[in-house]
């Protein structure tokens, strides 16, 4: 690509961050720089023309765990470590929000449901009978009673099949991924962060007191120092990072007459999630089916994943009423063997922020800021 004198002088000169990722955690790592030190020149580099991996393509659940997920964790983790990454999420999304307000994101706190089957009696009653546990640490962190609670009186409110119990979770809310990517993009811009799309990073050289990053485009960028946010794609730069991507698809249905649903919805462990989009259900999940398929960084559909999405829908949660599904995409998410984020100076001027876990509404806030710190030590 070949630019101009102009061009060269006015986007590409004398950046000094660089930023690899539109994500929320990119945005939210320029947005630090530029409120912190607002004489800085940041670049953010995107390589689709929206944010490639998950940031607007996920679900805008607001991810603060329901009870067998957390219960789940606390079999893989130290008590501190799962409260401690609730907490991270809880702060995570009031930073959201105060960046951007809840208008801007559509952001809805109506509750979250689990809902268990009849072959599922084991698992709920022993969320059931950890309730007061879980509660008593929730309360510690949101400073409210009772977070989760048991729902079983709304089951034929929704509509549900063969489903024999449900949980509910009052600080589980949602919102809409899309206006929120806007309104960070719309911030960082007018703060005077360059957001460049369509700009592909393929390699990162740390000179020692500056970087220098190589593009698809044939574009040569230099920066004092970069911050890799691309979450589930990290490896193609970062090879020795342990980030293994995980792609989610997605349906969404035509908007249904009188749908019963509101609120934000897990089923089978996490595994299967739904929720309402005013009077549409997106739904969600069934990457269980078939790990090793869904490890990886290509975009698309498998007709398993997709016919086990329709398939519950029919039986479990809309059997009553008649839909059609009116669009499927799919995300990268970036996931790890432990739940935790990477936020660490890889070279003397490369630093990471990625591996959200699938819960990047909530904690890319605080990431973004993290990453941004490790960048202000090293410039």
């Amino acid at each position: 690509m070949q630019l101009s004198f102009w061009e060269k002088e006015t986007y590409f000169s004398n950046v000094d961050v660089l930023i690899i990722g539109s994500g929320i955690v990119g945005l939210n790592a320029a947005l630090h720089l530029k409120t912190t030190q607002p004489k800085l020149k940041v670049l953010v580099a995107e390589r689709g023309l929206l944010p490639t991996g998950a940031s607007s393509k996920n679900a805008g659940f607001t991810c603060f765990g329901s009870p067998s997920e957390l219960l789940e964790d606390l079999t893989h983790h130290s008590e501190e470590q799962v409260f401690s990454l609730v907490e991270r999420r809880w702060k995570g999304l009031q930073r959201l929000r105060q960046h951007l307000g809840d208008n801007a994101i559509d952001y809805n706190r109506w509750g979250g449901y689990e809902l268990f089957v009849d072959a599922q009696q084991e698992l709920y009653s022993s969320c059931l009978d950890k309730l007061p546990y879980l509660n008593k640490h929730l309360q510690s962190i949101t400073g409210e009673q009772n977070v989760f609670r048991s729902a079983d009186q709304k089951i034929d409110a929704f509509g549900f099949k063969q489903v024999a119990h449900l949980l509910e979770s009052t600080a589980e809310g949602q919102i809409d991924t899309g206006k929120m990517i806007l309104a960070l993009t719309r911030k960082v811009q007018a703060l005077g962060v360059l957001v460049l799309n369509g700009l592909e990073v393929q390699e990162l050289h740390d000179e020692g007191t500056s970087i220098t990053a190589t593009t698809t485009q044939g574009i040569t960028l230099k920066a004092r120092a970069a911050l890799v946010a691309t979450n589930g794609f990290a490896q193609k730069l970062l090879p020795h990072v342990a980030v293994t991507p995980a792609r989610a698809q997605v349906l969404i249905t035509k908007p249904i007459h009188h749908l019963k649903l509101k609120g934000t919805y897990h089923y089978d462990c996490g595994y299967y999630y739904f929720r309402n989009i005013g009077n549409r259900v997106l739904f969600g999940g069934a990457r269980n089916l078939d790990f090793k398929t869904e490890e990886t960084t290509e975009l698309g559909l498998t007709e398993l994943v997709q016919h086990k999405l329709e398939e519950l829908l029919t039986t479990v949660i809309l059997p009553d009423t008649p839909y059609e599904v009116e669009h499927r995409w799919s995300g990268i998410m970036g996931m790890g063997n432990q739940k935790t984020t990477i936020v660490e100076q890889v070279s003397g001027r490369v630093s990471c922020a990625v591996r959200m876990g699938g819960m990047g509404i909530a904690i890319g806030s605080l990431v973004g800021e993290e990453g941004a710190a490790l960048i202000l030590n090293q410039i």
